[in-house]
């Protein structure tokens, strides 16, 4: 069984449920450890157009909440935060990182410049295999940057660019150089300590394949990258969603131990 699920959200930002309400459901689930890792408010010039109302305004009642919840037993509750890299607003991250008192960070990987890499508009308009080549490549140099950057102790869903083209997101994987450029993002979270994210969050997607594919789970295990367990939940239902599949994935790579994050310092879990 897996014992803590790293990755949540709630209404704060574009969740269905309340931080009260999400907790209920991770007791249900009999989790150990539940992790909230609201998104990180997004600094002038960013917009996400699924938040629900304004998550600067917002975000420190989240705070509030789940501080509220730190002293409860089962499950014990760590307070994250999904920060949203990017690399143009290093003194914005490094503020908000450090404002409040965060058990971890999980650095998100959703901007390649103006790019929204999860966005539909964004895919399927006309470019080239070659562009979309491009792009992950890039988006693999970017996550070395952000796990060498020290803000973060989780690398979350590493390969979500290919959330809207699966298929030529594994073309490219199957390419010359590509694994290599993976591996570099792998070998930065093994020297820098940051966990890689084994998120059941693509087995709700119809690809139904979790965040890492194979090949990348294999290079991490390979390397000693430890990993963190997440359903990157947005309601009630998706808390520890598919996790004995995840669980199985994980040890299918020989993993049998992840990491978790208080005050910034890992602890391992078995399962």
């Amino acid at each position: 069984m897996i014992l803590a699920d790293m990755h949540n959200h709630t209404i704060i930002s574009h969740g269905e449920a309340t931080v009260a309400q999400m907790y209920e459901a991770a007791r249900a689930r009999g989790l150990s450890w539940y992790g909230f890792s609201e998104h990180s408010p997004l600094p002038p010039g960013y917009a996400c157009p699924l938040y629900h109302g304004d998550l600067a305004e917002d975000f420190p009642r989240y705070i509030e909440e789940v501080s509220g919840l730190k002293d409860a037993a089962s499950p014990r509750v760590l307070l994250g935060m999904e920060l949203d890299w990017i690399p143009s607003r290093m003194p914005y991250m490094r503020e908000l990182a450090a404002r409040w008192p965060f058990d971890y960070v999980i650095g998100g990987l959703h901007f390649l410049g103006s790019l929204a890499v999860g966005s539909p508009k964004n895919w399927g308009r006309g470019e080239s295999e070659e562009e979309r080549r491009a792009r992950f490549a890039a988006y693999y140099r970017e996550m070395t940057r952000m796990v060498r950057s020290g803000l973060m102790n989780i690398a979350a869903h590493p390969d979500f660019i290919k959330v809207r083209c699966p298929e030529s997101f594994h073309a490219w994987l199957d390419m010359p150089g590509s694994l290599e450029l993976v591996r570099e993002a792998l070998r930065a979270m093994s020297e820098c300590g940051v966990a890689l994210e084994v998120s059941s969050a693509g087995l709700r997607k119809d690809f139904a394949e979790p965040y890492p594919a194979p090949a990348i789970m294999r290079m991490a295990a390979e390397l000693g990258v430890s990993i963190s367990f997440g359903s990157d939940a947005h309601s009630t239902a998706d808390v520890a969603f598919a996790f004995e599949r995840l669980a199985a994935y994980a040890r299918s790579f020989g993993y049998s131990h992840s990491v978790a994050f208080q005050a910034r310092q890992p602890f391992t879990l078995p399962f």
